[in-house]
């Protein structure tokens, strides 16, 4: 709502059209009600009288507050109906501001039906970023950061510390791009002989389609092993790789701390482009760093 009626006050002022001039105040208005809203929300009462009247509050709260909403996001559509004029630029910005009427009415719509209505919101039915849609809710399952929002991104290294193929997961799990990184990474390297997998990539199916892909792969169970399963993951050639694994964590943290943490690119376009950029800008470093390493030893052996 902040966005449209400031991009719809800012086209009025530059059309000489007055139905905005109270922006400012419009604004303020319905923050107000939000924060009225969200702070009813904050009462313990103990007793069920008042628990029930806290309920009613909340309801009337939010009631008012979607139904002015609604009120600003109708005169928003009238005004651009004033706004007809064939002008390229006014038409741009006015499909910009209906792009955010949008995710107004689908936002107003989520809070009627979860807070009037008691409705649980499905979670593909919901925006994380209303400028950048693309970002997900990802589930870390860690101590400290147990989500962040974002877009996950998987990274095959090599022995060397290289990265040899990443992908960009949209709305995909692990399990399901486990296929994909081996082969695409395969067609690029033929000698790949060996991938390791973290627990998140194990899926049954996963567990006997990457043996057509790989001659070696190590790709851990979930849950209770049978017998085999345990004696495979305990043999002298797994626990090596599994060990080997951990490193990649290290290019991860590299990958964050050198900008991937924090993406300055719009659109999903832009992230993509931004990671594999990133990437490359990695592998030159790791390569640097072994020419430099090679010349310091040579430097030593003429001393």
């Amino acid at each position: 709502m902040r966005k449209v009626i400031a991009l719809t006050a800012a086209l009025c002022e530059e059309n000489a059209l007055t139905d905005w001039r109270q922006h400012h105040y419009n604004f303020k208005s319905l923050k107000r009600l939000m924060r009225k809203a969200q702070n009813k929300k904050r009462g313990n009462p103990r007793s069920e009288e008042m628990k029930n009247k806290l309920e009613k509050d909340i309801k009337e709260a939010h009631q008012h507050y979607i139904s002015t909403a609604r009120d600003f996001l109708n005169k928003a559509k009238t005004t651009l109906l004033k706004l007809n004029d064939g002008n390229l630029l006014t038409e741009i910005r006015k499909m910009e501001i209906e792009k955010f009427t949008k995710h107004a009415e689908r936002q107003i719509n989520q809070i009627e039906r979860r807070v009037l209505h008691d409705e649980a919101i499905p979670h593909e039915e919901k925006v994380f970023s209303i400028f950048e849609p693309h970002t997900e809710w990802i589930s870390k399952g860690k101590a400290g950061v147990p989500v962040e929002l974002g877009v996950k991104v998987c990274v095959l290294e090599d022995h060397h510390q290289f990265i040899l193929h990443h992908l960009v997961m949209e709305k995909q799990s692990d399990e399901e791009i486990a296929i994909f990184m081996a082969r695409e990474a395969r067609k690029r390297f033929p000698n790949l002989f060996q991938v390791s997998y973290d627990k998140g990539f194990h899926s049954p199916s996963n567990q006997e389609n990457l043996k057509n892909e790989l001659p070696s792969v190590i790709l851990p169970r979930k849950g209770k092993l049978s017998q085999q399963a345990r004696a495979l993951e305990n043999s002298e050639d797994f626990l090596r790789a599994r060990r080997q694994h951990s490193a990649v964590e290290s290019v991860i943290n590299a990958l964050e701390v050198h900008g991937l943490d924090y993406c300055p690119d719009h659109g999903i376009r832009g992230f993509k482009r931004y990671i594999a950029l990133a990437i490359v800008g990695y592998n030159l470093g790791r390569l640097g760093a072994i020419l430099k390493a090679k010349e310091h030893k040579l430097w030593e052996k003429m001393k």
